[in-house]
């Protein structure tokens, strides 16, 4: 949502100490050893066309529908889906470029993830990052541009007025071609708060070597909760310039962002609003310049740490419960949306062959369970259907029980599907995993439980 703040203190420029100022490169990094890469985009495809609709979702317009207005910043723009605003270069790089007609009116794109459930593995870390060269305009001419990459977290998709209880986290924001990069934890209440709203909790410093503006520049933000207390951070061109820790929030605050289905990740370009305007008063102007893109090479979301092997945690959930679908410690391949189903919530979405879920530390008990339940929808074209099955520890290991769904007269029409498994006694990693002939999307899951 980001509402921005009223007065914000410049922290002065560190030393420079390294220049990426080079060209955007073909493909996204490989990530080190320890580190997984789970969702990706390097924006390669043919000059002039939109990024994959697959990956994105392309917001226009001045709000959601239902939300606050101009998008809750006070920003001025009208964002489209035109590849005047938004499209691939044929060079690797993904181009949101704002646009002034001659009356005056701004027009700019903004994208965000189809995924929304990023968050760390259990015990792990979660890593969010960009390469991205922010508009090359400074001084007069970039009074009113405001860039920005960033998260928020899944259940506000489709609610648009409970932030910034569920989180969002700024990676890189930077206001009227300032050689900075801020980055801010949005949480609690608005207004006031731990995290102090609408101002939120922020840091900023200078691009290293090469200003924000004239060079391509890595942001990075990490979520650990490989620590005690969890820790977030923010970096630049690998250099951390902000820290928070768990220990400086309420519980409930903390809980309340960290403990949904995860979050998705935007990119835009906005015109105007309250954060250009707190450091140098109404923007844009006269002077202001249109047709100066933010271009972005690549974005990535990667992992680190417990891949499921570890033994479960202590007093995970009993077997016998109702386990929502999106409450995964992790996942692959799906998205996350409202669901209209009995009981409200969310439900995964998107489902198609190799897709997966883990939910840790399962409790069975001592008494064999021997039935597999799942609240299941369908809106497949005909032909296409697939399996729901239930792997027990390991992705590897065979089925213990799986049922084949099709077309359920929609993707929210729901029923209820139950399956024979093989008998289940202790506690274990359970894997939903999901298996198809077609490539297509066959299914959405909201819940699923087991009996005896």
């Amino acid at each position: 949502m980001r509402v921005r703040p009223i007065a914000i203190a410049l922290i002065a420029p560190l030393l420079a100490v390294v220049s990426l100022g080079v060209a955007a490169e073909a493909n996204v990094p490989t990530p080190p050893a320890d580190w997984t890469t789970v969702w990706s985009d390097d924006f390669n495809g043919a000059n002039g066309t939109l990024p994959s609709g697959s990956n994105w979702i392309i917001d226009t317009g001045h709000g959601y529908p239902g939300g606050p207005g101009n998008w809750g910043t006070g920003e001025i723009q009208n964002y489209t889906n035109s590849t005047n605003n938004l499209s691939l270069d044929g060079a690797g790089n993904l181009k949101i470029t704002p646009r002034r007609d001659a009356s005056g009116n701004w027009t700019s794109g903004r994208i965000e993830s189809q995924r929304s459930n990023f968050k760390p593995p259990a015990g792990g870390v979660l890593a969010i990052e960009s390469r991205i060269q922010m508009p090359n305009v400074t001084g007069d001419a970039a009074l009113g541009y405001w860039p920005a990459f960033w998260a928020l977290g899944a259940p506000y998709r489709g609610n648009y007025w409970n932030w910034p209880g569920i989180g969002e986290f700024d990676i890189m924001e930077n206001v009227n071609g300032i050689n900075s990069v801020w980055g801010v934890l949005h949480c609690g209440v608005n207004p006031g708060g731990p995290c102090n709203e609408t101002t939120g909790l922020g840091a900023n410093r200078a691009c290293p070597g090469s200003t924000c503006q004239s060079a391509f520049h890595t942001y990075r933000f990490e979520w650990d909760t490989s620590v005690a207390p969890n820790q977030l951070r923010w970096y630049v061109d690998g250099q951390q310039f902000h820290s928070l820790s768990q220990s400086q929030f309420p519980a409930d605050t903390w809980a309340n962002m960290t403990s949904h289905a995860g979050y998705f990740v935007l990119l835009n370009l906005a015109i105007g609003g309250a954060f250009p305007d707190a450091l140098n008063g109404p923007t844009p102007r006269a002077s202001t310049i249109p047709d100066k893109p933010m271009v972005v090479d690549y974005v990535a979301v990667s992992t680190k740490g417990d891949g499921g092997t570890t033994t479960p945690p202590p007093g995970g959930s009993s077997a016998y419960g109702t386990l929502q679908a999106e409450a995964s410690s992790q996942q692959s391949g799906m998205g996350v949306e409202t669901t209209t189903d009995t009981g409200g919530g969310q439900n995964l979405m998107q489902i198609g062959n190799g897709d997966w879920a883990l939910y840790r530390g399962i409790d069975f008990g001592s008494t064999p369970a021997t039935q597999f339940v799942a609240r299941v929808a369908s809106g497949a074209a005909g032909g296409v259907s697939g399996l729901v099955e239930v792997r027990l520890d390991s992705r590897s290991n065979a089925p213990i029980g799986s049922f084949a769904i099709g077309n359920t007269g929609g993707w929210q029409s729901w029923r209820t599907v139950p399956a024979n498994m093989s008998t289940v006694t202790g506690t274990h990693d359970v894997y939903i995993t999901f298996t198809s002939g077609q490539p297509a999307d066959f299914v959405n899951l909201n819940w699923f439980t087991f009996g005896h």
